[in-house]
């Protein structure tokens, strides 16, 4: 690790796990929502999915790899790296998940001051039953990702894996499923692609291409394509989409809106987040271009549902 990197993660409410220092926790905001509300306001990932928010666990296995700089992501890029990983050393699964549940209860542990939190809810948290691997970094780049999501279904939890798909060998040395298995969709033609998500490798949309066949291939995850919408980046070629949707083959598709927070505040315009309408009217199109069914849009996160 870099250093000083860890104390920068540290303030932004990271919690960098494992003896080699590969992987970190943070929780999730609607994690402390759900708490605050007593279950009243939760993620849509509980109401499409069924995922309890307070008993999430958002992680990554490699904050410190990526294969893009997305202008539209929030995370820090201090200290990031791109390919190859010949330096880097792993942590073995168990180590990792049993050192994410307790940086997850440390973090937690303040809201047992808070009188709005039902205690029960609170211990239920300290109890993960979801592991969303999403965090930072790309996971697939983690040689034991496989055991680790085997892992999680040995002690009862369902796991949602995301990526960009620009790893498609990780993809097809997966012997053990995800839940949800989400690629990170959101250029829909090279030129975006270059542009908006900043490959740090030559042939990433390439990559990225072999990856949405690889995905396609996946029977036993359910297959999630989540566009994070831009405006005035990505929101036009309805086609683009829609061809790589049909390669793709999900079982659903979320169009989101970009978010304008954390560290994309600095590379973005504040008007480059689109309105709920907006993501609407996208959602619409997709649908009439892709055959799918346009089922369901949580406001909150301003988000859309499509089905087949």
């Amino acid at each position: 690790m870099l250093k000083g990197i860890e104390e920068v993660y540290y303030r932004q409410g990271y919690r960098i796990v494992g003896l080699y220092k590969h992987s970190a926790v943070k929780i999730c905001e609607w994690t402390k929502e759900s708490l605050r509300s007593r279950g009243g306001r939760h993620c849509f990932k509980q109401r499409w999915y069924g995922v309890q928010s307070h008993r999430c666990l958002q992680c990554s296995t490699a904050i410190y790899w990526c294969t893009n700089r997305c202008l539209y992501c929030w995370r820090s890029f201090k200290g990031m790296r791109g390919l190859p990983l010949s330096e880097a050393r792993w942590d073995e699964p168990e180590t990792l998940l049993d050192e994410m549940i307790k940086a997850q209860m440390s973090l937690l542990i303040g809201f047992k001051g808070n009188p709005k939190v039902d205690r029960s809810m609170l211990e239920e948290a300290f109890n993960p039953t979801n592991v969303a691997i999403s965090l930072i970094g790309e996971s697939l780049l983690y040689p034991y990702l496989s055991d680790f999501i085997e892992l999680t279904k040995r002690r009862g939890m369902t796991s949602f894996l995301v990526t960009k798909g620009t790893v498609p060998d990780g993809l097809r040395r997966l012997s053990s499923y995800p839940t949800n298995l989400y690629i990170s969709l959101c250029s829909p033609d090279e030129d975006v692609f270059k542009k908006l998500e900043t490959p740090l490798i030559p042939d990433g949309w390439n990559r990225m291409l072999e990856g949405l066949e690889v995905f396609s291939t996946f029977v036993n995850s359910r297959r999630v394509i989540r566009i994070t919408l831009v405006k005035g980046w990505n929101m036009e070629r309805i086609d683009g989409y829609a061809k790589l949707i049909d390669k793709a083959n999900p079982d659903f598709v979320e169009p989101k809106a970009y978010m304008w927070v954390g560290e994309s505040t600095r590379r973005l315009p504040r008007d480059a987040m689109p309105t709920l309408g907006e993501v609407v009217c996208f959602a619409e199109k997709l649908a009439k271009a892709t055959g799918y069914r346009l089922v369901d849009i949580f406001e909150p996160s301003r988000v859309a549902l499509l089905a087949k």
